[in-house]
């Protein structure tokens, strides 16, 4: 039985690699789910109302000076 399946092993080890699923359409997938990503995100950012705090610059007022 052992030898059996080692021969299967060899047998699928030196077969001649055709593409699958991944080496045809792998990058395309990757590329395509990063721009849905990039484009929810986007609109996300942009429609959602969203204020940035990032700046202090206007937001931050010096207190009352206290004799």
């Amino acid at each position: 039985l052992a030898r059996g399946i080692q021969h299967t092993a060899v047998r699928q080890a030196h077969r001649k690699h055709e593409p699958n699923f991944h080496d045809k359409y792998g990058n395309l997938v990757l590329l395509g789910g990063a721009a849905a990503f990039i484009a929810v995100w986007g609109y996300v950012f942009t429609q959602a109302g969203i204020e940035w705090g990032l700046s202090p610059v206007g937001r931050i007022t010096p207190k009352e000076w206290r004799e």
